[in-house]
């Protein structure tokens, strides 16, 4: 038999056996390479090692923790859905075949480590012997979760590193010492920004101010010290005494926001004038009183906080913005 005849003949022997002939075999055999299995979606509740690679990619877009697992959860679900919605699509956090190759386009093989939870050391940020603002601004929130009981000093020192040794064990961070990226980002993310108080030591003065006084802009109005203290960041600018509605016509306590202000006020309802007026809850106002001024606490408001020192009141005015908070309480 000729070698060359050889081929042919097994070919036949193969249609014979399969039905085909030899047209469609080869046709079927020339085929192949273009056949590819359909992509199947990713989605919530999904597990498995391709969850993983996915996790990891999304890191590597900002859109996921560095901790990755198995698992399809709603971090990642969330992760998938951003990514969709900066591009105009569907924003289901569903990765259809689109969605995967275009991550894939943009991220790279994901590492053994970076599957596996495997840490290195990152570039210090900020390590022993700096000092400065950012230096405050990690002791305080340190202090905010616990790690760091010192004072915040702004000088990296031997206790700064014990903490920051202490919050990157509990988080499975390679142990240092030293803030990296990893560090500063997972820190960040468990802390809210540090007001002035927290980053200069203040201790505020006279009663207890309401938790919810320490951040932002707030006139802080305590019926128990009858005191109007006007805070920013956690810091007390100006006090002034105030006094507040009767028992018919109580001042509302509860946290409001500041939505309306007019520096010559007259009272529709009451005909009476309230210079420097910022409402607050209704009709209910922190103004100036003439009344107060001349007869202090031998009367009452119609609900409003009075304030009976023109001068600072008139500060205070200038001062406050819409939308700043009014948080009304007894220490």
């Amino acid at each position: 038999m000729s070698r060359h005849r050889a081929p042919a003949l097994v070919l036949a022997l193969l249609c014979a056996l399969t039905g085909l002939s030899g047209v469609a075999a080869t046709g079927a055999a020339s085929a192949a390479p273009a056949v590819r299995a359909a992509f199947t979606p990713m989605q919530l509740g999904d597990a498995g090692w391709r969850v993983r690679v996915l996790q990891s990619r999304l890191h590597q877009l900002d859109l996921h923790s560095e901790v990755v697992t198995n698992r399809f959860d709603r971090e990642t679900r969330d992760g998938v859905a951003t990514f969709q919605r900066r591009r105009g699509w569907t924003a289901d956090g569903v990765v259809d075949e689109r969605t995967w190759l275009k991550i894939v386009s943009l991220t790279t093989e994901p590492t053994t480590e970076a599957l596996h939870n495997v840490y290195t050391p990152g570039r210090p940020l900020l390590q022993r012997g700096d000092t400065g603002m950012w230096v405050r601004q990690v002791q305080a929130r340190l202090k905010q979760v616990r790690w760091y009981d010192a004072k915040v000093t702004g000088r990296y020192s031997r206790a700064t590193v014990q903490a920051v040794k202490g919050f990157q064990a509990k988080r499975r961070i390679p142990v240092t010492g030293a803030v990296d990226r990893r560090t500063l980002t997972r820190l960040k993310a468990m802390t809210r920004t540090p007001t002035k108080a927290e980053l200069f030591n203040i201790v505020p003065s006279g009663p207890a101010l309401d938790p919810r006084c320490l951040s932002g802009r707030a006139m802080c109005v305590d019926k128990t010290s009858r005191s109007l203290r006007w805070v920013v960041d956690g810091v007390v600018l100006e006090t002034v005494e105030v006094r507040f509605g009767s028992d018919e016509l109580p001042t509302r306590e509860g946290a409001f926001t500041v939505f309306r202000k007019s520096r010559d006020h007259v009272s529709s309802l009451y005909d009476t004038p309230m210079p420097f007026a910022m409402f607050f809850s209704g009709g209910q106002a922190v103004h100036y009183s003439p009344d107060f001024a001349a007869n202090g606490y031998n009367g009452a408001s119609h609900g409003c906080v009075n304030v009976r020192d023109r001068a600072t009141v008139a500060w205070l005015f200038d001062r406050v913005r819409l939308g700043d908070k009014v948080i009304v309480y007894r220490s």
